[in-house]
C-alpha cells in the first residue's frame, strides 16, 4: 500500500538522474550512441548514473503495476476520476519509457522505433499523417531522435503535474485500502 509513494521516489530519482545525464547526451544520429559511450566511460559517475536512470524505469514499472493490482483488488476503479487519471499517467509512463529506449540510437532503438511508430499508421484516416509528424519527415532521421529527446525530457514533468492532480482527487475521495 505503499507503492503510490515509491512511484513518487521513483519519479524524483528519475527527473534528477534524466537531468545528470542530458547535461552530456547529444540528440543527434551521428553522436547520440557516441554521447551515451562517452556517459558511461569519461563522465565522472557517468555509469552509474546511466544505470540507476535505466534500472529505475524498470523497477518504476514494477511499483506501477504493483499499485494498479493494489487498486484492482481493493476496488478503486470506482473512484472514476482518481482511477481515470491514474491511467493516463500509466500511458505518460508508456510514452516516456519508449522516447528515453530510443535515445542511445542503437540498432534495437532504431528498429523498435521503426516498429512501434509504424503501428500508428494502422489508425484510419489520419495515421500516415500521424507517423510522418512523429518522424519530423518521411522516415526516421534525426528530426525524430529530436524530438523524441524533447518528449522525454518534458513528459516527466507533465507526469509530476498529473500526479498532483491524482493526489487532489484521492485526497477528495480517499484511498479504498483499509489499511489506509
Amino acid at each position: 500500500w505503499n507503492f503510490g509513494s515509491l512511484l513518487g521516489i521513483c519519479l524524483i530519482l528519475q527527473v534528477i538522474t534524466g537531468l545528470f545525464l542530458a547535461m552530456h547526451y547529444t540528440a543527434d544520429t551521428i553522436s547520440a550512441f557516441s554521447s551515451v559511450v562517452h556517459i558511461c566511460r569519461d563522465v565522472n559517475y557517468g555509469w552509474l548514473m546511466r544505470s540507476i536512470h535505466a534500472n529505475g524505469a524498470s523497477f518504476f514499472f514494477i511499483c506501477i503495476y504493483m499499485h494498479i493490482g493494489r487498486g484492482l483488488y481493493y476496488g478503486s476503479y470506482m473512484y472514476k476520476e482518481t482511477w481515470n487519471i491514474g491511467v493516463i499517467l500509466l500511458f505518460l509512463v508508456m510514452a516516456t519509457a519508449f522516447v528515453g529506449y530510443v535515445l542511445p540510437w542503437g540498432q534495437m532503438s532504431f528498429w523498435g522505433a521503426t516498429v512501434i511508430t509504424n503501428l500508428l499508421s494502422a489508425i484510419p484516416y489520419m495515421g500516415d499523417t500521424l507517423v510522418q509528424w512523429i518522424w519530423g519527415g518521411f522516415s526516421i532521421d534525426k528530426a525524430t531522435l529530436t524530438r523524441f529527446f524533447a518528449f522525454h525530457f518534458i513528459l516527466p514533468f507533465i507526469i509530476m503535474g498529473v500526479s498532483i492532480v491524482h493526489l487532489l482527487f484521492l485526497h477528495e475521495t480517499g484511498s479504498n485500502n483499509p489499511m489506509g
